[in-house]
């Protein structure tokens, strides 16, 4: 699951608009529209702040290499 896939699930089972998840989080409604389209360029802060709301932060995931 992607990141813009997480937070727009996360989102919805908790019953927020993106309007809302904007304003609680203290970011633009931009933002939050550019989060989970996937946009390839986001200020990690705002990302963590959004994931804030949902008891989480960024992280790094061990991938496996080829």
């Amino acid at each position: 699951m992607t990141l813009s896939q997480h937070i727009k699930q996360k989102r919805k089972k908790n019953g927020l608009t993106q309007v809302e998840l904007a304003e609680r989080a203290g970011v633009g409604l931009r933002f939050v529209r550019d989060l989970e389209q996937g946009k390839q360029t986001l200020r990690i802060d705002k990302v963590d702040e959004v994931l804030a709301l949902f008891g989480e932060q960024l992280g790094p995931v061990k991938i496996e290499l080829l």
